[in-house]
This record gives C-alpha cells, structure tokens and sequence, in this order.
C-alpha cells in the first residue's frame, strides 16, 4: 500500500484557491477537485479571515448577493384577452402586454409566456 504524503500548502497558495471560489459559476468542490484537495479544507480556509477573499472580489465586486425569498400562495398570471381580428393580446402580471398577430403555435406561444413570467 502506498503512503500518503501531506501537502504543505503556502499562505499565498491557500490565498489563491480561496479566491478562485469566489468566480461566478465556480464550486468550492470544483476548486477542491483542481487542487486534489478535500473541500472541508477549503471551507476550512475560507472560515480564517487571513486566507478568507478580501471584499470587492468575485461576486460581491459583480454586484451579486443573496437575498430573502419569501414563497406565497401562487396567483393567476395570464388573463387572456378577448381576440380581435387576427391577433391576441397577453396580459402579463405587473401589467405588461402581448399582442401576437397572424398565425401562432399556442405550445410555442404557453413556453414563451412561462418563459416572460417566470
């Protein structure tokens, strides 16, 4: 059975591995994989501020944070309206409308709505 060695990483390396999971889209398992390091580690790292990013990197320098999220009752969001002539008009929640002229798939046109709404 072969040995296991243990890595030394360096301040500076441990720096840098903890930035990299600040990237948007990035994982702190994706990083961990990269480094053949356990993501326990990492985590571990990120929880000392000498290694944690400094702020204004990453995702807080793109504006991105978390927010609350409050999940309610689901209300009704389409209200088809009345055809006249050879279109239809959509009115969305928040009061936007939708006028589609001449001929339309209606699964094309429910995916698209979904797509507006959600």
């Amino acid at each position: 059975m072969a040995r296991r060695t243990r890595r030394l990483w360096t301040d500076e390396e441990k720096r840098s591995i903890c930035l990299q999971t600040t990237a948007s889209g990035v994982s702190v398992a994706q990083v961990a994989l990269r480094y053949s390091v356990n993501a326990n580690l990492i985590f571990k790292w990120l929880r000392d501020p000498k290694y944690r990013p400094k702020s204004g990197t990453g995702s807080e320098e793109a504006g991105l944070r978390f927010l609350p999220v409050e999940v309610v009752k689901e209300a009704p969001v389409i209200r088809q309206m009345p055809a006249a002539g050879n279109h239809i008009e959509v009115e969305l929640a928040g009061g936007h409308r939708m006028r589609i002229s001449g001929s339309y798939d209606p699964e094309i046109l429910v995916r698209l709505i979904r797509g507006l709404t959600a």
